[in-house]
């Protein structure tokens, strides 16, 4: 996996500086463009060609938040495809209960009260996460290492939510 921080030139961070990541993006946008090197041999054509999508690919991971949360954590083998993280049973409960809430619902009042709590829980999780991921930067690498499982576990219960979410969606189609 290519590190497009390195790539970028700029410390691994879950805030990175908007602007400067803008500015990276477009001074090797004219630097990797295959249109300057229309006279080069095929394999020097080839590379900037890898470059510049390279760069395309970077910049469109690094610049959205989800994307580069998890990035981050694939970058250091946190998440992975099919993967079952152990998430807290406090969790699982609370999700549990909304889940069959849900299941329950009959009306749009009802449906109202289920969805309102289900953006509470995602409320808390992405307060948890902005805490976790603030100052990320300037821990040393073994308080990194532990920083990056709790993002992971955090990582893990948004994901568990947005099911849950999609399930909100198609009850809401109902009313």
């Amino acid at each position: 996996m290519i590190n497009y921080f390195d790539f970028y030139a700029i410390p691994e961070s879950f805030n990175p500086d908007r602007a400067a990541l803008k500015k990276k993006f477009y001074e090797l946008s004219k630097q990797y463009h295959p249109d300057f090197y229309a006279n080069e041999d095929e394999a020097k054509q080839q590379e900037i060609l890898e470059l510049s999508t390279i760069n395309n690919k970077a910049y469109q991971t690094l610049s959205d938040d989800t994307k580069r949360l998890e990035y981050i954590l694939r970058l250091h083998d946190l998440v992975s495809e099919g993967a079952k993280p152990q998430l807290p049973a406090d969790f699982l409960m609370e999700v549990m209960d909304i889940n069959e809430r849900l299941m329950d619902v009959e009306n749009a009042e009802e449906l109202g009260h289920v969805t309102a709590e289900i953006l509470a829980v995602e409320s808390d999780i992405e307060e948890e996460l902005a805490k976790l991921t603030k100052g990320y930067e300037q821990l040393n690498d073994t308080a990194k290492e532990s920083r990056l499982n709790e993002i992971a576990n955090v990582y893990y219960r948004q994901k568990y939510l947005l099911r849950i979410k999609e399930s909100l969606n198609t009850f809401a189609s109902r009313f």
